[in-house]
């Protein structure tokens, strides 16, 4: 089952959902409990045999993280 990054139409909360392929139905907003909500389109990041990167060249391993490596993340 997929995790995906959503945005709320509503009070613009960013939030992730794990959601499955039958479902059909909007993705409700954990911070005001709308159902409009839209999927946006996230970075990954992968490991390689120099460390952690990132793809499509954003500065770091998290997307709300501006540090450039995870290694001082607890």
């Amino acid at each position: 089952m997929p995790i995906y990054e959503f945005r709320c139409s509503k009070c613009g909360e960013m939030f992730e959902e794990l959601v499955r392929a039958s479902d059909k139905g909007g993705v409700e907003c954990p911070e005001c409990g709308s159902g409009h909500s839209e999927r946006v389109i996230s970075s990954f990041s992968f490991k390689s045999d120099s460390g952690v990167g990132t793809a499509a060249g954003s500065s770091s391993a998290c997307g709300a993280c501006s540090k450039s490596s995870c290694s001082s993340c607890g």
